[in-house]
């Protein structure tokens, strides 16, 4: 089942009070909040009076707010390269004879 991902990216300030009762209804509170709406006309017609504030793509599934928070989180700790011992000798002798 397809979905709407509604993300805020402006904000409604000094807007009118129909486009806050918009964003209300659609459950965004804050600027980049995302959420998830099945496609339906009437969820359409709303994305349709806030369309300069949002941005929206079809998904296939909504994401939980866990898998939301794990996808924004980074790789844990850092990777340390080795060099192979016969990359490095062979660059340290070319480096001995450019010097």
């Amino acid at each position: 089942m397809p979905y709407f991902r509604i993300t805020l990216m402006r904000s409604a300030i000094g807007l009118p009070s129909k486009t806050h009762g918009v964003l209300a209804a659609l459950g965004l509170k804050k600027r980049m909040a995302t959420v998830y709406h099945p496609v339906s006309s009437s969820v359409a017609g709303q994305i349709m009076r806030i369309k300069e504030l949002v941005d929206v793509k079809e998904v296939e599934h909504a994401m939980t707010k866990d898998e939301m928070r794990a996808a924004r989180r980074p790789d844990p700790g850092y990777y340390v390269e080795k060099r192979d011992a016969k990359v490095r000798r062979e660059r340290e002798g070319v480096e001995g004879l450019a010097v």
